[in-house]
């Protein structure tokens, strides 16, 4: 994406404008930029006479100036977490309301595999334009390893949506973040790893949360009845979610030590092969004639559809840009964080019921996984 004769360009014309003392620190600082607004891109590099019209009304220092800005760390810093939080905050709540919204006087949203299959397509789509104009290796990749591992992507995105026609979103979000649990007990059950102690009390914490929130007094169960959600279904479903999370994981862990894959060549090769699997199931069922009766009934779900898809992929997106800007640890901290406020918008769109046990509940999960997350894997 970066061509470097842009870095040469902006360079030599910083010295033919301000010379001197000033033109070796613009230089400098010229040279280490990463990103340029397309009025430093010039058609004909040779082209001097529009040029320096062009820098002599002191576009040179405005851009430069602009440019420090905008490539600032905390200016990155900011950009991302705004990414990511947006745009998962609008995912939540267009994902609720498809999936969790009745049409006309009681029809259902149940087409979940299309549903993940248009998701797939879109991250694809986006992976795929990226790549067009990114300079990248070739991905080495055996296409069997993306295969399987895009399997268990795909059984994991399934599952956690399954999974809300059973439980609350609140409740939803809140079991997909808690993999630090399983990941821990794997270790300890599996691979005999052994923990700093206070590993064990953040993890404690998520789980004493947890427990909080799923506990239902008999007045709660018969509420939940009569809202139409199923104890025990739906957080089966989230725990397979987190199994097949898990899985993925350590798949791609593989992958990325083994090959050295970049992250938009692995999110373009996990969605289409993701999509290739739903498309199968989608074509196995008959599910996609059914979904294409409901559209003709309520296209308004369409417009949703896309929304969903645009805001899932520019959140991947952003999530990339985190972890190769600022590592996982950040990264972590940004996601953990936007689903503590998709919680707080739920309940506060939707109406979700939720008790002051549950809130509690749901606050010590969250201090658990920061507290993990800024402590724990720093000490690992």
């Amino acid at each position: 994406m970066y061509v470097p004769s842009l870095h040469i360009l902006v360079v030599y014309y910083h010295v033919e404008v301000i010379g001197g003392k000033e033109k070796q620190q613009l230089s400098m600082a010229a040279a280490n930029l990463e990103l340029f607004p397309p009025c430093l891109v010039f058609q004909d590099e040779h082209d001097n006479a529009h040029q320096h019209e062009h820098f002599r009304d002191g576009l040179t220092v405005r851009s430069y100036k602009f440019l420090k800005l905008f490539n600032s760390k905390s200016v990155k810093l900011f950009t991302c977490f705004l990414g990511i939080f947006v745009s998962y905050l609008i995912f939540g709540i267009v994902q609720e309301s498809i999936v969790k919204g009745t049409y006309g006087k009681h029809d259902k949203f149940t087409f979940i595999l299309s549903l993940v299959f248009f998701l797939c397509v879109f991250n694809a789509v986006v992976s795929k334009i990226i790549l067009i104009f990114c300079k990248s290796h070739r991905d080495s990749t055996p296409s069997k390893m993306y295969a399987f591992s895009s399997f268990t992507y795909l059984f994991a995105m399934l599952s956690s949506n399954y999974a809300l026609e059973f439980v609350s979103y609140p409740m939803q979000v809140l079991g997909k973040s808690v993999k630090p649990v399983p990941v821990m007990l794997l270790g300890v059950l599996v691979a005999r790893k052994r923990y700093p102690l206070e590993k064990y009390f953040y993890v404690l914490l998520i789980v004493l949360g947890v427990v909080l929130f799923m506990y239902k007094e008999p007045k709660e169960t018969t509420k939940i009845i009569e809202a139409g959600e199923i104890f025990g279904i739906g957080e089966f479903l989230l725990f397979v979610s987190l199994v097949f999370d898990g899985l993925t994981g350590g798949i791609q862990d593989k992958i990325r030590d083994k090959h050295k894959v970049q992250a938009y060549h692995m999110m373009f090769a996990m969605n289409t092969w993701s999509c290739l699997w739903a498309s199968i199931g989608i074509i196995a069922t008959g599910e996609f004639y059914s979904l294409i009766e409901f559209l003709k009934t309520y296209p308004y779900v369409i417009s949703n559809i896309f929304l969903l898809g645009i805001t899932g992929a520019m959140g991947q997106n952003f999530i990339f840009l985190t972890i190769e800007w600022f590592g996982p640890l950040t990264c972590s901290i940004f996601t953990t964080t936007r689903k503590f406020f998709t919680i707080l918008c739920s309940i506060l769109i939707f109406g979700n019921p939720i008790t002051f046990r549950q809130m509690c509940g749901t606050v010590l999960v969250f201090l658990g996984l920061f507290l993990e997350q800024l402590y724990g894997k720093k000490r690992n």
